[in-house]
This record gives structure tokens, C-alpha cells and sequence, in this order.
């Protein structure tokens, strides 16, 4: 199985290193960007709101056209612009913005914003092969996912599995571990036997509609 280009966040080049690895594998995994203080933050954090009961069953598909498929889908959410969430969310929304900006500069993508959101998977629960990108919006250019999980044993499951050009890649949701693709990459969230905690986030332009 090959493996996705690793990127050291922590030397102060971590934009270039990933449009680098964008360009040519389509994906990569990021350690070092957030601290472990941070990662603590955001893991209480979401935890906090899991148990005031903030979190709601992720539906699939878009706009109007919504439903839930726990036999598809089966994390809860909150996206992190609610405003109960914390500082720690708010924080790392300003991390993913000011890297959104200093992709543009080396791609030139276009990237707008960013929206992303708190995942709990619970044990046993996954989400099928699928595409971020809509069929008809192509508003998201870069996805990008970030885990929250101490202690994660291969044993656990809960891989990542990227479908890339390269071939099936399998990522664990180790906390301190953060992974960048294209959003038009195929990929699945395989289930674990422990709760599975992480956020996902997009990095977006301005979207088209098509057919």
C-alpha cells in the first residue's frame, strides 16, 4: 500500500510543502501544525458539546436534497461556527484561513473560506466511499480532516482510506495528525471499535452549478 507525502509543519514551510505534495500526489499528511495543548482544547471541547447534546446526526447530499443514512453515514456534528462552540474552534478556523491564504498564492485556486465541523463516530460506525465534491457544486476544492483521538492503536480501526491516483491509502485518526487532499478524491471512513473523534473542514471558492 503506497504511502502519502508526509509534511513537518513545525519548520515554518508547511503551505509550500503542501501544494507541493497536492500537486503531486493530490493528498498529504500534516503533523506538528497544532500543538498538543491545542489538540487538547479542541478534544475537550468537542467532548463538552457532545455531552450538553449540541451534536446531531450528519445527514448526506445537499442543499435541499438531505438525508439521513446511518447505513452511509453514521457520525454527529456540529459545525464549528456555532456559536457554542469554543475559543479552540474558533482558533483553529483562523489556522485553516490563514493557510487557505497562503495556498492561494501557490496555486492560485481561488479558495474563498473555510467551513468545517466536529465528528464523533461512535463505535461500529463508518461513512461509505464518497466524494466531497457535489455533482453539482464545486465549491469545495481541498478537504482537509484533523484527528482528535489519544492513544490510537492500529487494532482500533477507523482508518481514512484515499483513493488516490497512487492507490488505497489508509491514514489512522491519531490525534496530532491532520491530512489535505482534493476534494474529488474518492475516500471512506472504515469503522472502529472505539469512538472516533476529528473535524473536517473544506477549504472553498466560489462554486458553479452544473448538470
Amino acid at each position: 500500500m503506497p504511502a502519502l507525502p508526509e509534511v513537518d509543519a513545525a519548520n515554518g514551510t508547511a503551505a509550500a510543502a503542501i501544494a507541493e505534495a497536492l500537486t503531486s500526489h493530490g493528498a498529504c499528511r500534516i503533523a506538528g501544525l497544532f500543538a498538543p495543548a491545542q489538540m487538547a482544547a479542541l478534544r475537550t471541547d468537542l467532548q463538552r458539546l457532545r455531552g450538553d447534546g449540541a451534536l446531531r446526526p450528519a445527514s448526506i447530499g445537499h442543499d435541499a436534497i438531505r438525508n439521513l443514512r446511518p447505513d452511509i453515514r453514521g457520525d454527529s456534528m456540529l459545525w464549528l461556527h456555532d456559536p457554542r462552540c469554543g475559543d479552540a474552534a474558533r482558533d483553529f478556523i483562523a489556522v485553516l484561513d490563514g493557510l487557505r491564504s497562503a495556498l492561494n498564492r501557490s496555486l492560485y485556486l481561488g479558495l474563498q473560506d473555510v467551513e468545517a465541523h466536529y465528528a464523533a463516530y461512535p463505535a461500529g460506525n463508518g461513512y461509505a466511499r464518497h466524494r466531497d465534491r457535489f455533482r453539482d457544486d464545486d465549491a469545495r476544492v481541498l478537504s482537509w480532516v484533523t484527528y482528535l483521538n489519544d492513544d490510537w492503536r492500529e487494532t482500533d480501526g477507523g482508518a481514512l482510506r484515499l483513493y488516490a491516483e497512487q492507490g488505497c491509502v489508509d491514514v489512522l485518526p491519531q490525534s496530532g495528525t491532520s491530512v489535505c487532499f482534493l476534494s474529488e478524491l474518492e475516500h471512506e471512513v472504515l469503522p472502529a471499535l472505539r469512538e472516533r473523534l476529528s473535524i473536517a473542514a473544506w477549504l472553498r471558492r466560489t462554486g458553479t452549478t452544473g448538470s
